[in-house]
């Protein structure tokens, strides 16, 4: 008999008689919905309720303070039950440390009451939504965590807890799931979902179904059912619990959604919005999907969703939206067991098959009434209505029988209330046999160009103010993806909302600052905008110029182009340019924006009426074709009402013309200079229409409904780099499309399963044997060094040692020595905890390699003809990482700051050149800066420059005389030939050869085969057949007259011997081949006249290292593919910083190739060609940026493929020594970092062992008190500043700058883009253009300072009412490594020194004081500095009685302010009196940000804090003929 009895608590009352409350009002402590801020320092300090019971019993204990139910019951849970559990409060006792400091340290298993195993619960859940650490506090006491966690499973089907209670639990449950790579998390969570669940199926036949579709199951239930059998009572006891727990919940679910009682609606449609979601996460991951899938199906639980009441009642659309997600994944076509994704053929035939089980089926038992149902063809069976009219024949006895028949449960437990009738059977009958469409179709009908529509549907809104309160009908990155194309669907769906989301804003912006206003007085009622933004214009309605007709197979337009005339009469000459720069194909947005007329206008349904939405909207707010429209509640008024956005249509920018029509040109600097005092009346933009979107619209109006584009009076635009939206979603969208695969090698990886050490070199079969190392060691001393636990073995032609090159050859793969072992079983289940192995040089042990050399080849005479060498002595770690990256397969490099992750990347880059010449590596970075600093590096060294190709707009920035853009390597080709060509007219002229052989490349090919090849066959055949001496090797040499301008002169010394003689001639033939060979090259350019198939060829036959961005892959990913670019390397630069869908798309820039195998029932099976897979990276600084809250937070979505492989447990090599920092800097962000040590140069440099002139400190915090009354300030939304501090900051940076520091060696940061820009506005002020200071190399935020350093760094925090984001630890990594001799961080000590997180930092930068510390009689020595030696005669250990007397502290920003004053007064009186002079003024070009900040929505915004131009900042003085800066002092004289 099968045990179908739910589950129950092992007991409802502890030993200790506590017992929750059963809650039965609206109080939600979950209410993660409140959108109150973070606690401040005055709440977590003051006498706040929670802070003062923190303080009485667990803050600065010196012991573990005793657990008091007291406490727990009336001082917590019924002060925060009475509060309805308010965000707030959660949030205080969060920083509160309640749960580091008292609740977990006094739990103590199953003693511990109730209350306490609720607030634990809480605490996790709070501490997930802030992003912080949250399992790691239990993983030293094991046992008591799975006690605790037994805890909250009993209670989650408790039936006596509240909804609200158990709706957080299910939370608590959620976040346990999607943490699987902890063991501690896995341990508990595998059970539940294991075979064991089977137990739960309806019959013993549905599982003899399984076992004979799958045999292995059989054998792992038998394994289950032996170790129930062979446990003792209580053991069992607990299995049981685990195999009925979701069935439990399940059953208790369906009794939730056929309440009809009415009570509590608002908390039981939460509970099961949260049990959707849990049940979503199950199903979207193999692991918990493999058996749950099939339990969930048994229930029939899809069909008893729909069906159910709760799905009725039209307000719960977010519960019908979680619902169809469900469904999404539920019915997703992968194998539950294989993990296999079906094609389009596999699923087919499995639905025919299905079809056919029921015509006979039907034929057999009811013969007599489905005869035409049992001969029905499978394209009219398929159909819903066909079905359902088919089955009205039968009566509802027959139905259930037909049910029975079909493999359906029809019975449930008694005391279920789920209504077995005629519509419940013939759903189930007609929902399992219906086509459903694949996710393709779906994807296929989701529009890239967004209507207004769109972007107001409720599904998009409701993620604006996501909280935490309530699930997203959104899918999620998880740990694992089901297949390829679930990972593409979900990354395409979230993607594409983010995007929507960011134009959105950009909209209401633009429509905010336009000012609308509808003048009723005259006729028609029309819109004035009485505002200005240089992102938006007034139009009048665009001009339908051409409408194509369709193309073959499609049913819209192939294009409709229009006409739209701007204003621009009045617009400076800047916003002008802006607007006639538009590139081809950029979007703009045009709009109808029309206010109401009253605000108590009865708002309308629609905003047109009775227009249905087409196919593609549906599909766009939903993820299956039924779901329609729903109507969540909100607000009387939608945003975009409220704002007058009635309709929004996209285009794009064909062409722009002048007021005569004809098109815009590119003008010279001189022409640009005469146009500034030109003003042009009018601009005309041709636009091509969103097609579809006009289609739809002219059927509206062809029903008599008003016409779109007679109603539109507004264009948006978007900055460039914002707006690359279109592009980015066609290329992923085209991939979700193509059902394009990983690597084979790196699949499963990929995706989650199997062996996460299967991708690495150690595992593949493909592993070299031997590897030239080019100049990756110095020296023989380097290589011993380099391979610490290996026996080193010269090769059996070498005695000793003997320098670089060398050559390793590897033994063979050895599983039981240097791999880690596969495991045993469970394959696809995930691997333990550990992501991270020990450092390198303890990875193998008792291994052998074999070191061999060979002398490099004589190049030529000349200078430039000697190879460009390596002089970094790499370390042991880095060395592992260079030897994995240059053998075949998947490498993770985890590189802490000032590690060398970039000479890591660029050595392996230039390694995989030199073994593999024909191979092509693509080099992928997150932003220009990054890839720039990687391609500088990669320029230095032994690459020929006419392999390298840098793609993108941010080839402009690199530091470097050749240029690598596509159009300027070809430029370079074309000029590399013309210097060649020249010298073969030298050469020619030195051989006496007649005739023009250097007018192009054809003939210079010529005169090489006709007499250079001839001339060295006779010259080396004579030499070697008639063995001459060296006179006459010297004598006969036919290229004596051609290298007579060579350095070395003679070119044979008299007294060299024959083998060095031989090799000088050797050299120069080579030399002279290598020109030959470029123009070979250089031919094809000669031969393409158009400049693009220049351009294309030199991508795909020419270049062999392409360097681009992330973004630059995403956009161009089509259009590379298409011209069959091939490369077999990939290389990521900071790739943590790089969402994962930007990790997918430069793996799969290239077309799949066939791999000759077949594919099961699809034909042949296709691949991508890639060989290695480089990622570079650490994860424990700042991730992808996600502006959206929800995106970011719930789906996970600045997850990057470098985060989630380290949380998989694949491989990692840990980069361990650290060379940027002094030790004593390094000391602050070592504690994030297991095995982080110092390079010797950190510590026996003259630069890092002398003290910092004029600083007591190399570090130091400085507390800075409100300045004139405030501290931070938020003159805009979002826009957080702290005037004190940007006092404080450019004081310090004035009284560097007056002690000789060089302006270039110190950067300024801050945490916040209000901050940034009001550093600048002080800078301006006080430095720009002052001869003493000049302005600092850099001000940025510290987001866009990461893979940057500086010597010297001034860190403003900003916050002095709470840490604010800061909390986010990778972020303060960033933060703390960037200086590299002297970090100055001002902020508020009362603010960080309470948070548990940050402690390990601040703790150590608040052991100093915290009042700046000066050193008076110092100077920086420049000259010493720039020769190498100490900058200051004081060394970092220096300390004693002169010290302290020279030491002066710095009270406030006045005193600094005033100190700063007189210094400047002394230094200008000096040079006064020495005759001496200012320098020059300094020119610095400060350097920008990438990207626009998300903050700063408008660039030319004046910050607002009225200090900065008033009464803190007063006029600037003029200088003197002595230039006599006369600095206005910070204080009020």
């Amino acid at each position: 008999m099968e045990d179908h009895s739910p589950a129950t608590p092992s007991s409802q009352r502890n030993s200790n008689g506590s017992i929750v409350p059963v809650t039965t009002g609206q109080a939600d402590f979950g209410s993660l919905s409140q959108t109150t801020m973070r606690p401040s320092v005055a709440e977590l300090h003051g006498d706040n309720h929670f802070a003062e019971t923190a303080r009485k019993y667990w803050l600065n204990k010196s012991k573990v303070p005793k657990v008091r139910q007291n406490v727990l019951k009336d001082e917590l849970w019924t002060v925060l039950e009475r509060e309805d559990f308010a965000i707030g409060s959660l949030l205080i006792l969060e920083n509160l440390q309640l749960l580091e400091k008292y609740l977990w340290p006094t739990y103590n298993g199953e003693d511990a009451s109730n209350h306490h195993v609720l607030l634990l619960a809480l605490m996790v859940i709070v501490k997930r939504r802030e992003g912080l650490p949250s399992w790691e506090h239990f993983a030293a006491r094991p046992q008591e965590f799975s006690s605790f966690f037994r805890r909250v499973l009993a209670m989650s089907i408790d039936v006596t807890l509240s909804l609200p209670i158990r709706s957080h639990l299910i939370s608590f449950i959620i976040g346990a799931f999607q943490s699987l790579e902890n063991g501690l998390v896995r341990k508990e969570c595998a059970s539940l979902v294991s075979i064991s669940i089977w137990h739960n199926l309806h019959s013993g036949h549905a599982r003899e179904e399984k076992f004979e579709q799958y045999p292995m199951l059989k054998k792992v239930w038998r394994n289950a059912t032996k170790r129930f059998d062979s446990v003792d009572e209580n053991v069992k006891a607990r299995m049981h619990f685990e195999r009925s727990w979701l069935f439990s919940l399940l059953l208790d679910f369906l009794e939730k959604i056929y309440d009809r009682s009415g009570t509590a609606q608002e908390a039981r449609v939460l509970y099961c919005e949260r049990f959707v979601e849990f049940l979503s996460d199950l199903q979207s991951q193999l692991p918990t999907r493999r058996y749950v899938n099939t339990l969930l199906q048994d229930l029939n639980l899809l069909t008893a969703i729909k069906l159910s009441p709760l799905w009725d009642d039209w307000d719960n659309g977010l519960f019908r939206d979680l619902a169809y997600l469900l469904t999404h994944f539920t019915e997703f076509a992968v194998d539950d067991q294989t993990g296999h994704q079906l094609s389009q053929m596999e699923y087919h035939q499995k639905h025919c098959s299905k079809l056919a089980r029921l015509q006979r089926i039907a034929y057999k038992h009811y013969k007599s009434k489905l005869t035409i149902l049992a001969l029905s063809n499978y394209a009219s069976l398929d159909q819903r209505t066909e079905l359902e009219g088919h089955l009205e024949v039968l009566t509802i006895n027959e139905l259930e029988n037909l049910c029975s028949l079909l493999g359906f449960r029809t019975s449930y437990p008694g005391s279920s209330s789920l209504a077995l009738d005629r519509r419940f059977y013939v759903e189930l009958v007609v929902a399992a046999h219906s086509r459903r469409p694949s996710f393709q179709d779906r994807v296929r009908k989701l529009p890239i160009l967004p209507t207004e529509e769109i972007l107001y549907m409720p599904q998009v809104l409701r993620t604006d103010n996501y909280n935490g309160t309530h699930p997203l009908a959104i899918p999620k990155l998880n740990l694992q993806y089901l297949t390829m194309g679930d990972f593409l669907y979900r990354s395409f769906v979230l993607h594409r909302l983010e995007a929507f989301y960011e134009i959105r804003k950009h909209v209401e912006e633009a429509i905010k600052r336009m000012q609308p206003k509808r003048d009723t007085q005259l006729q028609g009622s029309i819109t004035n905008f009485t505002g200005n933004y240089r992102m938006a214009l007034p139009i009048a309605k665009p001009a339908i110029l051409d409408v194509a007709p369709a193309k073959v197979g499609e049913m819209m337009p192939a294009h409709v182009k229009a006409e739209v005339i701007l204003d621009v009469s009045r617009m400076n000459y800047h916003v002008r340019s802006e607007w006639e720069t538009l590139r081809l194909d950029d979007v703009v947005f045009l709009c109808a924006v029309h206010p109401p007329e009253k605000e108590n206008k009865k708002r309308s349904g629609r905003k047109d009426g009775d227009r249905k939405m087409d196919e593609a909207d549906e599909a766009a707010m939903a993820y299956l074709d039924e779901v329609v429209r729903n109507g969540s509640k909100g607000p009387d008024k939608s945003e975009a009402e409220k704002l007058g956005l009635k309709y929004l249509r996209c285009a794009e920018v064909a062409q722009i013309l002048d007021e005569k029509g004809k098109p815009l040109r590119e003008f010279t600097d001189q022409q640009q200079q005469q146009r500034e005092f030109y003003r042009p009346r009018q601009r005309r933009l041709i636009l091509r229409l969103d097609a579809a979107a006009f289609k739809t619209d002219k059927e509206v109006v062809a029903k008599g409904k008003p016409d779109v584009y007679e109603s539109i009076n507004l264009i948006v635009r978007r900055r460039p780099r914002e707006n690359n939206f279109r592009p980015v979603l066609e290329s992923i969208k085209k991939l979700t499309l193509s059902d394009i695969p990983a690597p084979s090698w790196l699949q499963e990886v990929f995706l989650g399963y199997g062996d996460p050490t299967s991708a690495t070199y150690k595992r593949l079969p493909n592993r070299l044997k031997t590897v030239d190392f080019q100049d990756t060691f110095l020296d023989w001393q380097h290589l011993i060094a380099s391979l610490p636990g290996k026996t080193i073995e010269p090769s059996e032609d070498m005695s000793g040692s003997f320098g670089p090159p060398y050559v390793l050859e590897f033994p063979e793969a050895d599983a039981t020595q240097e791999e880690l072992p596969a495991r045993p079983h469970k394959k696809r289940r995930l691997r333990g905890e550990g992501s991270n192995h020990p450092p390198a040089a303890a990875a193998v042990v008792n291994e052998s390699v074999r070191v061999s050399t060979y002398k490099p080849p004589n190049m030529g005479p000349y200078p430039t003809d000697a190879p460009k060498l390596n002089t970094v002595r790499f370390t042991p770690a880095q060395i592992e990482a260079i030897t994995s990256g240059t053998q075949p397969g998947l490498t993770v490099i985890v590189g802490p700051p000032g590690t060398g992750k970039t000479d890591v990347a660029t050595q392996i880059i230039n390694n995989i050149y030199h073994n593999f010449p024909q191979q092509r590596t693509l080099l992928i970075a997150h932003s220009n800066q990054a890839l720039n600093q990687l391609f500088q590096k990669i320029v230095a060294l032994d690459i020929d420059e006419r392999h390298l190709l840098r793609l993108g707009h941010g080839e402009e920035e690199l530091e470097t005389q050749a240029n690598y853009s596509k159009h300027g390597r070809v430029e370079s080709f074309l000029e590399i030939g013309h210097k060649y060509l020249s010298e073969v007219d030298r050469l020619a002229r030195s051989l006496g050869a007649p005739g023009v052989h250097g007018s192009s490349c054809e003939t210079a090919d010529y005169f090489n085969q006709v007499y250079i090849l001839p001339a060295w066959s006779r010259y080396w055949e004579d030499m070697r057949a008639h063995n001459l001496s060296t006179e006459q090797i010297a004598a006969q040499f036919p290229f004596h007259d051609f290298f007579a301008d060579a350095p070395q002169q003679p070119l044979f010394p008299a007294d060299a011997p024959r083998e060095v003689v031989v090799d000088i001639a050797r050299g120069c033939y080579r030399h002279i081949e290598k020109m030959f060979t470029e123009l070979e090259d250089i031919r094809p350019f000669e031969i393409l006249r158009n400049a693009r198939d220049r351009a294309n060829y030199l991508l795909v036959k020419e270049a062999r290292i392409i360097a681009m961005t992330s973004t630059h892959a995403a956009m161009r990913r089509q259009e590379i593919a298409e011209l069959g670019f091939r490369y077999d390397n990939v290389v990521m630069e900071e790739a943590a910083q790089i969402t994962e869908m930007e990790n997918f798309v430069p793996l799969a820039l290239q077309k799949p190739v066939p791999t000759g195998d077949e594919q099961s029932g699809n034909g042949k099976k296709f691949d991508l060609p890639l060989q290695r897979v480089v990622l570079c990276g650490d994860h424990l600084q700042n991730s992808p940026i996600v502006q959206n809250l929800a995106f970011r937070q719930f789906a996970n979505l600045e997850q990057s493929l470098f985060l989630r492989l380290v949380r998989l447990g694949v491989p990692t090599i840990n980069l361990d020594m650290q060379g940027r920092a002094r030790p004593s800097l390094a000391e602050l962000y070592r504690w994030r970092y297991a095995h982080l040590g110092n390079l010797p140069i950190t510590e026996m440099a003259p630069k890092f062992r002398s003290a910092n002139p004029g600083l007591r400190f190399e570090y130091q915090f400085i507390d800075v008190p409100d300045y004139k009354g405030k501290g931070e300030m938020e003159p805009s939304p979002h826009w957080t500043q702290n005037l004190g501090e940007a006092e404080y900051v450019v004081a310090m940076y004035m009284y560097m700058r007056l002690l000789g520091y060089p302006a270039s060696k110190i950067s300024i940061l801050t945490t916040y883009a209000g901050q940034r820009a009001l550093i600048r506005d002080v800078l301006t002020h006080r430095c720009k253009g002052n001869r003493l200071f000049g302005l600092p190399r850099q001000v940025a935020t510290v987001d866009k300072f990461q893979g940057e350093q500086n010597d010297y760094i001034l860190l403003s925090l900003v916050r002095t009412q709470r840490v604010g984001y800061l909390r986010d630890m990778r972020r303060l990594t960033v933060a703390l490594s960037r200086a590299r001799l002297g970090l100055y961080v001002f902020g508020r000590r009362a603010v960080f020194e309470s948070s548990f997180e940050l402690a390990p930092a601040f703790e150590r930068l608040f052991a100093r004081p915290t009042a700046l510390s000066l050193v008076t009689g110092e100077m920086y020595d420049t000259a010493a500095a720039e020769s190498g030696q100490a900058c200051c005669p004081r060394m970092m250990d220096g300390e004693g009685d002169e010290l302290e007397n020279k030491t002066t502290t710095m009270q406030s920003v006045e005193h600094l302010g005033q100190y700063v004053v007189e210094m400047t007064k002394a230094k200008v009186e000096a040079l006064k009196a020495g005759g001496g002079q200012l320098p020059p003024v300094q020119e610095e070009k400060e350097v920008e940000d990438d990207e626009v900040d998300p903050v700063a929505m408008e660039e030319e915004m004046d910050v607002d804090d009225g200090g900065v131009q008033g009464e803190v900042m007063g006029e600037q003085e003029e200088m003197d003929e002595m230039g006599d800066p006369d600095v206005d002092p910070i204080v009020d004289q």
